[in-house]
């Protein structure tokens, strides 16, 4: 069977992790690379043995070695990148958020289906043993063993990345780009609350800017309007309460924490690493006749084949294995644009729910 030729649309995590990760893969092939500005395509296809750079969209969209592409733009140039590229009939792999809207996210999700091509939305906590192995556990060990009835879910993702306010202005912290907290890691959160713990029936947001300026690369200060702290309340649909607060601006923040308080018993899944989203993250079980959360050992099946210094590799890696394998067979995949058009809806509603200062329903389908 031959290799799948890939194109790469972005090239700051997509020269960070993509490009890695497809010429990792045994089923692909990186054999483009688009950059606007045609000396730094150049170079980064120099430095990757690429054989194509692009400074026109529309030039690799039209190369046919060209069957698939990733997208990691700032997420403002989306929604434009990958309608192009579904309608000439490229399989697409779309970083989060998709779009800057959910009305943009479902056109493209539809227009995917006209077109039949193969969609991917990189939700990479999906591919991450831990998590893999809390899913199962929810999905088959609500007993005496476990948790049984949910009571509470609780989530703290408090990093410290852009706590220092001298990191630089730039796209991140401008709205209109799709800069800020609650498109960079409150749409993983929104995914995985969906995938582990099945549909919501309202919430509640609030959204605040902590750092309101920044310098540029000239050390010239220009305002900041994206957030950089939310907090969410969720309603699950069979009434759980979820309560979740991000920040990307807390020093010495304590990590990625998810917590579900059930009646038997209490699971926790966290960590504390502030240099890798992925890494560090351990299972615990906590019991009343027990003085101590416990460590619970994550069976071997869930490992993943291989584990790399950025920890982001390895179930990006993962993600690209399952879009590679639903383009041979022409079988949807999971989490593919269906996925990332909820999480934007999702988002849409915390931001109208901070507006208007109040609790919003949330659809039953989109």
């Amino acid at each position: 069977m031959s290799k799948i030729g890939v194109g790469i649309i972005g090239t700051g995590f997509g020269q960070t992790i993509h490009i890695p990760a497809l010429q990792i893969h045994p089923d692909t092939e990186v054999v483009a690379v688009y950059h606007r500005d045609r000396l730094k395509a150049q170079q980064i296809a120099d430095k990757f043995g690429i054989p194509h750079a692009c400074d026109r969209l529309e030039n690799l969209l039209t190369l046919p070695e060209v069957q698939a592409v990733t997208i990691s733009t700032p997420p403002s140039f989306h929604y434009e990148q990958a309608k192009a590229a579904i309608k000439a009939g490229k399989h697409i792999l779309l970083e989060k958020p998709v779009t800057m809207n959910a009305q943009e996210a479902i056109a493209l999700y539809r227009l995917a289906q006209q077109h039949q091509v193969i969609t991917a939305t990189d939700f990479e906590f999906r591919c991450v043993p831990q998590w893999r192995y809390l899913k199962h556990l929810l999905d088959n060990g609500l007993d005496n063993n476990h948790i049984g009835k949910k009571r509470l879910i609780e989530i703290d993702w408090l990093v410290q990345g852009r706590a220092d306010p001298k990191r630089v202005w730039n796209w991140y912290s401008q709205k209109a780009y799709g800069g800020g907290a609650l498109g960079a890691i409150g749409s993983h959160v929104f995914d995985y609350v969906r995938w582990l713990f099945g549909d919501i029936k309202s919430l509640s947001g609030q959204l605040s800017t902590g750092i309101t300026e920044r310098p540029d690369s000239n050390g010239v200060m220009h305002p900041v309007d994206a957030d950089d702290t939310c907090n969410i309340l969720l309603e699950l649909a069979d009434g759980t309460p979820c309560n979740i607060s991000l920040s990307t601006a807390t020093y010495r923040g304590r990590g990625h924490w998810l917590t579900v308080y059930g009646e038997n018993g209490t699971l926790v899944l966290g960590s504390s690493n502030q240099s890798d989203y992925v890494h560090g993250f351990n299972l615990y079980q906590g019991k009343l006749d027990r003085p101590e959360l416990e460590v619970m050992a994550i069976p071997t099946e869930y490992d993943l084949p291989k584990t790399y210094a950025d920890g982001r590799l390895a179930p990006v890696l993962a993600i690209c294995d399952r879009w590679v394998r639903a383009i041979q067979t022409r079988q949807p995949m999971t989490p593919s644009l269906y996925e990332g058009a909820w999480s934007q809806l999702l988002m849409d509603l915390t931001q109208r729910s901070r507006s208007e200062k109040k609790w919003l329903d949330v659809p039953s389908s989109i």
